[in-house]
């Protein structure tokens, strides 16, 4: 574009490796993302709180305003209502203001100024009918490879010098004492993690890292709790496998998390359940699994029948799967709708 873009951008999370109490998950793809988009010349303030030095101590220098700036584009990674927790009265115990401060923003700039806006829905919780999806000044983009109608397919990116020097040879070499790991949060995934983790975890070491309140039928099942972010990545680098769990409205859609690369970067073999859409796209043949006995049964074979040429090429492959995602792609996504929504000499 020929003129820098102000864009006013909303998300309640971290952009560095934030505090172990929060169950943000954009930290291994929100500040590339950031970072390149003011690399290709456009100027970014976030109009939430700025929470890594607020709650974790760790100002990283990026620009923040409580107000109401001037800008060009509204960015939003979209919130919804969660009981107790936003929909509460300010002050109140264990309130976050992400919603309210969400409101204010839509009525002051896409409902008041008519300001562009780009709806990043990450979690697939805008509804179906929510009038956002058919208004005029409004892109609506999901994380999957088959959005909602009308959506924009924005995936959760990772940088590309990640992909460029991961080296699979080297990783296929790396001593793997766990079999098999999870890193994430249970939301909406216990149906899941019912099918393919639980079975296989009677049978074989593994860890599951992340918020997990809800356990009393998994009583076999080894849950550390919460770690901090740097904690819970390394646990991939011990881990020979993990499984890709999503909640069934990701799985329907092709809706994969950045848990993805996160475990192939790490040398981490994703196995992935073949009732999600588009399967094949992420993971080849041999790591996709129908059910628990598939995972028993594939985590043995990497184990004591896959020699370290056989993994180091299985991670190749994964590796290169993980095009779709490469950031500088996703970047082009949302150039053309900046492009579109605010067209050359459109800025201020």
């Amino acid at each position: 574009m020929g003129d820098e873009v102000m864009i006013g951008y909303s998300f309640w999370g971290f952009l560095g490796a934030g505090i172990t109490d929060t169950p943000d998950g954009g930290r291994s793809h929100r500040r590339p993302l950031v970072d390149a988009l003011i690399a290709s010349g456009h100027r970014i303030v976030f109009l939430q709180p700025d929470r890594d030095t607020l709650e974790a101590s760790a100002p990283l220098g990026y620009e923040y305003d409580p107000g109401l700036p001037e800008i060009d584009v509204l960015f939003l990674e979209w919130r919804w209502p969660i009981p107790g927790r936003n929909t509460t009265e300010c002050g109140t115990p264990g309130h976050t203001c992400d919603l309210h401060r969400q409101d204010e923003l839509l009525r002051h700039y896409t409902t008041g100024h008519h300001t562009p806006t780009i709806i990043w829905d990450k979690d697939r919780q805008l509804p179906a009918d929510a009038a956002w999806r058919h208004h005029p000044g409004v892109a609506v983009c999901e994380a999957a490879l088959t959005p909602s109608p009308g959506a924009t397919p924005l995936l959760f990116p990772v940088a590309d010098e990640w992909l460029d020097s991961a080296d699979p040879y080297e990783l296929a070499r790396t001593e793997r004492p766990i079999s098999l790991a999870y890193v994430g949060n249970q939301y909406d995934r216990d149906d899941a993690f019912d099918r393919y983790f639980a079975p296989a975890a009677k049978h074989v070491s593994h860890a599951v890292v992340g918020k997990w309140q809800h356990t009393a039928r998994w009583p076999h099942v080894t849950l550390l709790g919460r770690l901090a972010f740097h904690d819970a990545m390394a646990l991939y680098e011990t881990a020979l496998a993990t499984v890709l769990l999503l909640p069934r409205r990701y799985a329907r859609a092709g809706q994969m998390t950045q848990r993805i690369f996160e475990a192939v970067l790490s040398g981490c073999l994703p196995l992935c359940p073949a009732e999600i859409l588009h399967a094949e796209r992420f993971v080849p043949a041999p790591l996709l699994v129908r059910n628990g006995t598939d995972v028993m049964r594939t985590l043995r074979w990497l184990r004591t029948g896959a020699d370290t040429e056989t993994r180091a090429r299985l991670l190749a492959d994964c590796v290169s799967r993980l095009e779709p995602f490469r950031l500088s792609r996703q970047i082009k996504v949302l150039v053309a709708l900046l492009d579109t929504l605010v067209p050359e000499g459109a800025v201020r």
